[in-house]
């Protein structure tokens, strides 16, 4: 299949910035109403598990959520109103100390964790061995599930029939030094916060865990990297962990059919890191004009969100994307 990536904002809805930071403030995304289960993790730590139910044999959809973000993600939500309106069930799943619980060990998450994607796949198959499933991952996560997706091979396929990625940093390097320009320092900045609120729990319990100070005094994502992220996850630093977690060296071993689905005008992700990237036939590349990180704000003032739920579940479905 050969899709036609053909979305088009609202003239007032116009321009990656405005996408991007509009969306999830603004935009309608429908209500939320989950059920949760806390699942252990098989090195003794513990996930928070958002479900959509519905009947016993609909077809279930997994989610993993972006950098600083959750299952209540704006994405997440209109994700959701789609999911309950087709009848299927969502499994969106948060990283470890995300979603409004803690972990229980001195550890994170990170954009390169293949490793926990495949466990999780794991489980939820074997909770729907009869069941088609289907993986979503958004910004972090798609570039998370991605790399799984190449790593596993044709092993992928006992866990999922589909798979797609939503504005996922693939090239790792490149979106981190693209951040660190002059221009693209209000999304610096609200990375770097975010991600030092999400680690402050963690040094009263853990004071040895990593060199507080300069965590706390980190002027970039780089620093936030270099100081924390990488050496509690065993990496020697920022570019060690942007190289190896980087899911575009793997992506022409992708077997399980995969939607890679980017803007062009993304202003956190650039573009010129996806165009010449190569990709196996099981993976359809889909670049739209417009769109912004994750917008796709869509429809009358104040916009709704509801394009990018249609168009993976039409993927999902076989169905021609819009």
């Amino acid at each position: 299949m050969n899709p036609s990536c053909t979305f088009h904002p609202p003239w007032w809805a116009r321009g990656g910035d405005f996408q991007t930071i509009w969306a999830p403030f603004f935009a309608r995304s429908g209500p939320v109403d989950f059920r949760r289960e806390i699942w252990g993790t098989p090195d003794g730590d513990q996930v928070a598990v958002d479900w959509v139910d519905a009947s016993a044999d609909a077809p279930v959809l997994i989610l993993f959520h972006g950098l600083a973000s959750s299952s209540r993600g704006h994405y997440a939500r209109s994700l959701a109103a789609g999911l309950r309106q087709r009848g299927w069930v969502g499994c969106f799943i948060n990283f470890r100390g995300c979603g409004g619980i803690d972990n229980l060990l001195p550890r994170g998450y990170h954009a390169g964790d293949s490793v926990e994607i495949h466990w999780m796949l794991e489980r939820t198959a074997a909770l729907f061995p009869r069941r088609a499933r289907y993986a979503v991952g958004v910004s972090l996560g798609g570039n998370a599930l991605l790399k799984y997706l190449g790593e596993a091979g044709d092993a992928a396929r006992k866990n999922l029939e589909r798979a797609a990625a939503v504005c996922a940093p693939i090239d790792l390097v490149a979106t981190a030094e693209y951040l660190q320009s002059s221009h693209l320092r209000f999304y610096n900045q609200y990375f770097l916060q975010k991600m030092k609120s999400s680690v402050r729990r963690y040094k009263a319990r853990y004071p040895d865990m990593a060199d507080w100070p300069r965590v706390f005094s980190a002027k970039s994502v780089y620093d936030f990297d270099e100081y924390f992220t990488a050496p509690v996850h065993g990496f020697s630093g920022a570019r060690h962990l942007w190289e190896e977690g980087s899911a575009a060296p793997l992506l022409s071993h992708i077997n399980v059919p995969t939607l890679l689905l980017n803007s062009a005008d993304d202003p956190i992700v650039p573009i010129n890191s996806l165009r010449n990237v190569q990709i196996s036939p099981a993976v359809t590349r889909c670049i739209t004009e417009q769109g912004g990180h994750v917008g796709f704000i869509d429809g009358a003032f104040p916009g709704h969100l509801r394009w990018l739920p249609n168009t993976l579940l039409d993927y999902f479905e076989r169905k021609s994307i819009p």
